[in-house]
């Protein structure tokens, strides 16, 4: 479901029967699009793992705090979402999946992919890379992240 709301364009993104989360929408003064999910939209019990989005390959099964990620990325390679692909994405230089517009700040960081840097960025995105399109607040739970960064390294 999409709508128009005061500020830009909401879209709620259906992950299963009992998880759906709000995703938001509002251009810039770049004209790039600023997207965030809605605090604690998606949060799936900790003890189950979040369902597989449609579309998604089959594989390693994603863990629950994996549901909040599912609004807005892939786990098909080559399918862009709000976000990019997250396929074969560790170990990886940021900005450079293919058919997905990055932030000009992305592109220009640098950052390889790996476990430190990934614990980093889903910490807190947009205070890792100021003027990144990412508007996530960021997965507090080292516990979390830690079971995040193991299944993006399983994604082939």
């Amino acid at each position: 479901m999409i709508g128009a709301g005061f500020s830009g364009l909401y879209a709620i993104k259906r992950l299963s029967e009992e998880h759906s989360v709000l995703c938001f929408e509002a251009g810039t003064s770049e004209g790039n699009s600023q997207v965030a999910a809605a605090p604690g939209a998606a949060e799936a019990s900790p003890t189950t793992a979040a369902s597989p989005p449609a579309g998604a390959a089959s594989g390693p099964a994603a863990p629950a705090a994996f549901a909040q990620c599912a609004a807005c990325h892939a786990v098909v390679p080559g399918k862009q979402g709000i976000g990019p692909s997250l396929a074969g994405i560790y170990g990886t230089k940021a900005g450079e999946v293919a058919g997905y517009t990055f932030s000009p700040a992305l592109k220009a960081s640098g950052l390889t992919w790996d476990d430190a840097t990934l614990d980093k960025w889903l910490a807190g995105p947009m205070r890792m890379v100021p003027g990144t399109k990412m508007t996530y607040a960021g997965q507090s739970d080292p516990a979390k992240r830690a079971e995040l960064i193991a299944y993006l390294k399983a994604l082939k």
